[in-house]
Parts: C-alpha cells; sequence; structure tokens
C-alpha cells in the first residue's frame, strides 16, 4: 500500500482534511506570532534581556503549533498529542517566570536571580510539578485559578497527552500509523480541537490576567515614536488581533473568564 505517495484526501477523506481543527491551529499561530511582536519592548523587570523575554517565547510556542498542523495534515495524532504536551508545558513556563518575576523583582531585588540564570543557561527552570503547584497556589491567580479548577478537564487533558506520549494504551500507538484505516480518526480530531482550545485559552487567561498592558494597541507607542501627542485614553486600546480571538475563543467558550479578565482590567476590552 503506497500511502505515502498519495494525496492527502486520498488517505483521510475530506471531512478529516477540511476539519476545523486546521483553522483553528492557524488562528493560534498567528494570535503568537502577533504577540510575540506586540509585546517585544516591554521590559522583562528582574533580568538582564534586551528584549522581552516572552517575545521569543512566544515565537517559540508558534513553532510548536506550526509543526502539530504539520504533523496532522500526515494524520499522526499520537505525535500530535505529544507536541500538544510540549504546548501544554511551555505555556506553564511563561506563565511561571512571569508570575516569579511580578513576585520577588523589587527595588531592593533588581535581579531574579532564577529567572536570569535560566535565561542565560547556569540554572534549569523547576520541574513541572513546582511549576504548577506555584502557579495555582498563587494569591495573584487566585480568580483565575477558581474558574480553572471549576471542573477537571485540565487534569484529562494533561493525562491524554501523558497517555499519547507513553504508549499508555495500544490504540495510541495505532493512531501514529497513517496507513491503518480508522473510523474514529475524525472524532480523534475532534477531541484534540478540544483539547489544544482549553490549553489556550487557559494560557491566555492567565498571561493576560497577569499583564493586561500585554494587550495594548500600537497606537500610543506609535504616535509618541513620531513625535505626536497620543489620543486620550489611548493607552488603553486593546490591539485589534488580541480583541478579535477574545470575541471569537474566550467569549464563547469560556465566558465566565472573559467576565473576570474585563474586570480586572482596566483596558478597554470589548
Amino acid at each position: 500500500m503506497q500511502f505515502e505517495d498519495s494525496k492527502p484526501e486520498d488517505k483521510f477523506g475530506k471531512e478529516y482534511n477540511e476539519h476545523l481543527i486546521f483553522n483553528q491551529l492557524k488562528k493560534y499561530s498567528e494570535f503568537y506570532d502577533s504577540l510575540s511582536f506586540s509585546i517585544m519592548s516591554w521590559a522583562s523587570l528582574g533580568t538582564k534581556a534586551f528584549l522581552n523575554l516572552d517575545t521569543y517565547a512566544y515565537s517559540s510556542i508558534k513553532g510548536t503549533i506550526d509543526s502539530i498542523i504539520d504533523i496532522l495534515k500526515k494524520g499522526r495524532i499520537n505525535d500530535a498529542y505529544a507536541l500538544l504536551r510540549k504546548f501544554f508545558d511551555s505555556t506553564m513556563i511563561n506563565v511561571y517566570t512571569n508570575l516569579f518575576l511580578q513576585d520577588h523583582f523589587n527595588i531592593n531585588n533588581f535581579i531574579v536571580t532564577q529567572i536570569e540564570n535560566w535565561r542565560n543557561g547556569t540554572e534549569t527552570i523547576p520541574e513541572y510539578r513546582v511549576i504548577s503547584r506555584y502557579i495555582k497556589e498563587s494569591e495573584r491567580l487566585k480568580p483565575i485559578n477558581e474558574l480553572l479548577k471549576k471542573d477537571d478537564r485540565y487534569k484529562k487533558i494533561r493525562d491524554r497527552c501523558n497517555d499519547h506520549t507513553h504508549y499508555n494504551f495500544y490504540r495510541h500507538l495505532l493512531l501514529n500509523d497513517n496507513q491503518i484505516y480508522n473510523p474514529n480518526r475524525v472524532k480523534y480530531l475532534d477531541l484534540f480541537a478540544k483539547d489544544i482550545e482549553a490549553v489556550f485559552i487557559q494560557h491566555f487567561a492567565y498571561i493576560f490576567y497577569l499583564n493586561d498592558h500585554y494587550m495594548m494597541s500600537s497606537d500610543y507607542s506609535d504616535s509618541l515614536d513620531v513625535r505626536i501627542t497620543p489620543e486620550e485614553n489611548s493607552q488603553c486600546w486593546v490591539a485589534n488581533f488580541i480583541q478579535k480571538m477574545f470575541n471569537d475563543v474566550i467569549k464563547i467558550s469560556r465566558p465566565d473568564i472573559a467576565t473576570e479578565i474585563k474586570q480586572k482590567t482596566e483596558m478597554e476590552l470589548e
């Protein structure tokens, strides 16, 4: 059977190849690409970094999502789950570094050693369980954490990622063979779409709850760059790509989180 030389639509069918997941992942990729660029000038207080640490964190996450797209197009859902776990981990590391810097940076502690050493390669980041516990026990994030832990969806996603990564069930091994006919392939893709959306929502909720200034549109800084007085309150305007993702994903899938973010921020989030 020469599947590798066949056209994609011959392998998996139209329902798979035109699944909403591919457009969904493209939107996530474009979001992180835009976010990486837009927050570049914000200083990562507590480190010696010239550019914002999150600039490269978000461009790296974009790369992971692009890899997921490529792998899913080849029908290797099992490998995609391994990358979903990486995406999950990278978002939590990103939240942890931001939270740890905010907790420890002050006038008497200009350089937060743990994060600076991680940045310059002389110290590893703590293991996932330590990072997760630190985030979940944070008073800063308590309102968001209470919403995120209303059910056990994130534990289930984490378990699924681990099951796929470690081949805990034979069916997961089979999902990496794109030459096998699998009548449930689209159902697995449906589940993957829900799982990665949940991880994205969690990251969006955490990062903009901690750093609502990351929402800022470029209008204010653009005016300053050309020595024009910025329009009144333009520092509170939200970038279009962030507002769109807020409307299209957060409001629809987690209106409770959308409400909490809006109540906390001074940004003009609609």
